[in-house]
């Protein structure tokens, strides 16, 4: 689905990055979970910023299929962190009328994770205030290796003519099938790269790299940035007249 071109027009997906938490629990003495716990608390607000600001849309990129290659005990924190926040956020979330989706390879993830997933996905299937995306073992290039994987046995089983393939048929295989292609990536920290993220998706997303650390990101820093969005001249490879 593209995004509205005109200039002035607010983003209706907005993606993010959350970056720096271990960085800012570092910087007070802390142990990294202790800054994966805060960054936590600020989907919440995020999530509920997303309809005054016109949001319809956000994905957040919690977990890489990078991120394995932690520490065990961060790994394991943070494992415990997602089934925390998903027994605890699950009952919120369906009452503010939030739809919650996950994206990734859900192989490698423990059967209680799972299970968690799978029983918010299903209770907040009706609802339609907000679309939170949540990104868990997710990696843009495995994302497309599945995809690719499955459009192949479905050509090789006949159900697909090869004839037909171009660049719309591989978005039907995605994780993300069912959204709009983001309209703006936010990543925070400072860092200045896009960290195999919904690297089909966000061909055309305006980007916004800012320092800020994921733990500090408030509503007022959200509100800015979409703000911002709103004065740029999105063209898609066009010229105006």
């Amino acid at each position: 689905m593209a995004a509205d071109t005109a200039q002035g027009t607010g983003p209706r997906h907005v993606a993010i990055i959350m970056d720096g938490n271990g960085r800012w629990a570092q910087a007070r003495g802390r142990p990294r979970l202790f800054g994966h716990h805060a960054g936590a608390k600020r989907v919440r607000e995020v999530v509920d910023a997303c309809p005054d600001l016109g949001v319809k849309y956000v994905t957040i990129f919690a977990f890489s299929t990078e991120n394995w290659k932690r520490t065990q005990v961060e790994v394991a924190g943070l494992m415990s962190l997602f089934r925390r926040y998903i027994a605890k956020e699950t009952r919120v979330l369906f009452e503010e009328g939030v739809r919650v989706r996950f994206i990734g390879d859900r192989v490698k993830l423990d059967a209680k994770l799972i299970s968690l997933m799978d029983e918010l996905e299903r209770m907040t299937a009706c609802n339609d205030r907000v679309h939170l995306t949540i990104a868990l073992n997710y990696g843009g290039r495995d994302e497309v290796a599945r995809a690719t994987k499955r459009l192949a046995e479905d050509v090789a089983a006949g159900r697909l003519d090869p004839a037909s393939v171009d660049e719309e048929t591989l978005p039907k295989y995605l994780d993300t099938c069912v959204l709009p292609d983001p309209d703006l990536v936010i990543r925070t920290s400072g860092e200045a790269r896009i960290s195999n993220f919904l690297l089909w998706q966000s061909a055309y997303a305006e980007y916004e790299f800012i320092d800020t650390l994921w733990p500090d990101f408030t509503r007022d820093v959200f509100a800015g940035l979409v703000q911002n969005y709103g004065t740029r001249d999105r063209r898609f490879g066009s010229v105006k007249p």
